[in-house]
């Protein structure tokens, strides 16, 4: 009998240690002692294509983290090095479902991390808070990912949100615009209507009737916004406001000037306002069109001459050359990946050295930090019943191939 009875025992032993977690904590998919695999989709094509350096950008920064020493005096986090997974999903959210399954099934990722687009975002949110995969730091001011926290737990976003920055040009326009004629070009999905409202909220309901000449929706599958513009042109509006991606920012300077339309002051939403893409605007309509330019900014600006200085800017050039050498350094849309990429680092640092999922959407909620690539005063700050991470946003004025800060740092959200 005991000489069956001991080879049992080694036996469940034995099989025990080979079980993740068998005999104390379990071990969460995605996640090793030596390596956290997280990952996203972006567009690398499609319609929404401008925004492509992202993800390449966020992989960069997250080299630079596994090759460095930290603040633990490890590489990585904890001597963990983050494998950064990311697919071409063209900004469409079927593409979105199929690939985000592939990320959490096949991949077996610890958390999507990044994700871009606010009806691609959409599509996926349900099956990732049902299967618990933290769905972090997505690329989308969409009110929906700070709101609707009770119902999508496990997702949260990080720029400023579009309501609050189509507020911020309501409360300029009442103020520096009064009475004058309203038009708006907006993308006909959740992204542009978020917009649209902030901006009624702002101006309120009297005012918006009266003023608020002509609102036109284009959809992103369109070919140009030809037609929008030619509608907005005849409206006779004085102040226009672009609710738009990219590729249709860039087309609404090109058909207003082609057009003779010609508004006194233009505000552009900051998704599409970064100095590389109001340059392509310059070289559609001319400088004298896109020059006096508005909207917002919360990120610091490597095309800018007086932030060449800056040691995050110098830093970010110097990690960009090293782990991205193709990629642009005076484009933005690299510094935004920089920010959101060390974000997610330090929330992991906050999570723990042995993070779960669970952890890491505890330590977003409890943030109270500054980035070192956002603007001076910006704070990253959350609580379990605020999840909105950036609130505070500054008005900037293009010319020049620059963009100048306009006023203070405001918070847009009310807190």
């Amino acid at each position: 009998m005991r000489k069956l009875i001991v080879p049992s025992v080694a036996l469940i032993v034995a099989l025990a240690v080979g079980i993740p977690g068998a005999l104390g904590r379990p071990a969460e998919t995605g996640i090793t002692a030596s390596k956290i695999v997280v990952g996203g989709t972006f567009p690398e094509s499609g319609p929404a294509s401008a925004y492509a350096p992202i993800a390449p950008a966020m992989k960069a920064y997250f080299a630079y983290i596994n090759s460095r020493k930290g603040p633990d005096g490890k590489r990585g986090v904890y001597g963990r090095q983050i494998n950064f997974i990311y697919y071409d999903d063209g900004y469409n959210p079927a593409n979105t479902v199929q690939l985000t399954r592939k990320l959490v099934e096949e991949d077996k990722v610890f958390a999507i991390v990044g994700q871009l687009g606010t009806e691609p975002v959409l599509a996926v949110r349900p099956y990732l808070n049902q299967q618990k995969v933290p769905e972090v730091l997505v690329s989308t001011g969409a009110t929906e990912f700070g709101a609707e926290w009770k119902q999508y737990p496990w997702t949260i976003g990080w720029e400023p949100d579009y309501i609050a920055e189509g507020r911020l040009f309501g409360l300029q326009i009442k103020k520096n615009q009064s009475g004058k004629k309203i038009a708006v070009l907006y993308q006909n999905d959740a992204y542009g209507r978020d917009y649209l409202y902030g901006l009624k909220t702002a101006l309120g309901s009297s005012y918006s009737k009266a003023n608020i000449v002509a609102e036109e929706p284009y959809e992103v599958t369109a070919a140009d916004v030809r037609s929008q513009m030619a509608k907005i042109k005849a409206s006779g509006a004085d102040v226009f406001l672009i609710f738009a991606t990219p590729k249709f920012a860039i087309q609404s300077y090109a058909f207003g000037k082609a057009l003779g339309f010609n508004p006194s002051t233009i505000y552009i939403n900051h998704v599409s306002a970064t100095a590389a893409y109001l340059k392509i605007a310059v070289g559609a309509a001319g400088a004298a069109y896109v020059n006096g330019s508005l909207s917002i900014g919360y990120l610091k600006d490597p095309s800018s001459p007086a932030q060449q200085k800056d040691p995050a800017v110098v830093d970010y050039k110097r990690i960009l050359a090293k782990y991205e050498a193709s990629a642009d350094p005076t484009d933005q849309l690299n510094m935004y990946g920089f920010a959101k990429a060390e974000t997610f680092v330090q929330a992991l640092y906050k999570a723990g050295k042995n993070p779960t999922r669970a952890s890491l959407m505890k330590a977003l909620l409890s943030l109270n930090l500054k980035n070192r690539f956002l603007l001076p005063g910006v704070v990253q700050k959350t609580s379990a019943k605020d999840h909105f991470i950036i609130s505070q946003m500054q008005l900037q004025r293009f010319s020049g191939g620059v963009w100048s800060k306009v006023g203070p740092l405001v918070q847009a959200r009310p807190r």
